[in-house]
């Protein structure tokens, strides 16, 4: 069955045009063109207006980076950035993602037929899902907001932030973290899934932009208050040790839970098995049901939970699945997010408030 769902396939390789034609064409959605560079993308984007574009890296004449910020000057489209899994892909990629794109699919390298068939669920999910997206409500969203830090606010002792997201988590990861207050003393644990290779460089990206200490986490990490660590790709991050406000963590290569390597719910369910000072769990935005019984276990524990709403989502799966647990607290747009976990921190709010 056709899911009405019209995509544009860039890369600047036949073979892979090819491949990925075939998965997205096996999997109902309509290729109305292919695009060998970033220029044909363009072209192509203004001419058949699509749902969706599926945009290689490094092409020649016009790369990826530039082809998708063409594309949202002239006709604002959804893109999912196909990567190759190298270092300096995972910069390049990161930067398109800052141009408008709304994430991104790592595609395997060497003998790559055999190994994207084994993805094509995978991609016809992903490339489904980011096609729903609204392009210029998800640059909305995005933007920073410009919040003064208030001083002379007491808050919690020891407190443990998670957070876990999916499609579309990456700005949004960022712009929470940005918007913490560090005299809030929270140790925080992110769960984004991501493939490894890509997660240190987001990590620096946070760090950059955050009050907080900002790292892919390693097996042993340990991290106390204004700390934070982000879950390394192909890993679950699990709570192993916690002690006089101090958490460690475990890195382990258990089999996928929810299709998914990092896991939300690893995370969240170690914390609260391990941690007895306050917890608060957050999901963002992200596709599938990875974080609901994280969420669960968070509660079980009168920790506090947050989730996205549909709005500011570019895909409501997680946050949805969540909320139907009846487990989260409240549902907030990704701008009063940060703002919501503050407050559940604070001693000093007077009950009428």
């Amino acid at each position: 069955m056709m899911s009405g769902t019209r995509a544009i396939v860039a890369d600047d390789s036949h073979f892979m045009r090819s491949v990925i034609t075939d998965m997205l064409e096996d999997g109902g959605i309509d290729v109305v063109a292919q695009a060998r560079n970033g220029l044909e993308a363009v072209e192509a984007v203004v001419e058949h207006e699509p749902d969706v574009v599926t945009m290689d890296v490094e092409m020649p004449e016009m790369d990826g980076i530039e082809a998708v910020e063409e594309i949202m000057d002239k006709c604002p489209t959804p893109v999912l950035m196909l990567s190759a899994h190298t270092d300096e892909n995972a910069d390049v990629t990161f930067q398109a993602l800052d141009k408008g794109a709304v994430d991104f699919f790592s595609k395997p390298g060497g003998e790559v037929s055999m190994e994207m068939s084994r993805l094509e669920d995978q991609i016809v999910d992903m490339v489904t899902s980011v096609a729903r997206v609204d392009p210029t409500e998800e640059a909305a969203a995005s933007q920073s907001s410009d919040r003064e830090q208030t001083a002379s606010r007491t808050y919690l002792e020891n407190p443990t932030l998670l957070i876990g997201s999916s499609t579309g988590g990456p700005k949004m990861v960022e712009r929470v973290l940005s918007e913490l207050p560090l005299d809030a003393g929270f140790r925080i644990l992110i769960v984004q899934h991501m493939p490894g290779g890509f997660t240190e460089r987001f990590a620096s990206r946070i760090d950059s932009g955050s009050p907080y200490d900002v790292r892919e986490a390693t097996d042993g990490d340990r991290i106390g208050d204004g700390e934070a660590l982000v879950a390394a790709g192909g890993k679950h991050m699990v709570v192993s040790n916690y002690r006089s406000g101090r958490l460690r963590v475990k890195l382990t290569e258990d089999p996928p839970v929810n299709s998914v390597r990092p896991a939300v719910d690893m995370t969240m369910s170690s914390a609260a098995e391990v941690i007895d000072d306050p917890l608060i769990g957050v999901i963002l935005t992200g596709m599938g049901e990875d974080g609901a019984a994280g969420i669960k276990s968070i509660k079980a524990v009168d920790g506090t939970t947050f989730a996205q709403d549909e709005a500011t989502s570019a895909v409501f799966g997680m946050p949805k699945r969540a909320i139907e647990t009846g487990y989260v607290d409240e549902v907030l747009p990704i701008e009063d997010i940060a703002d919501g976990i503050a407050r559940a921190a604070r001693t000093d709010i007077p009950d009428d408030e």
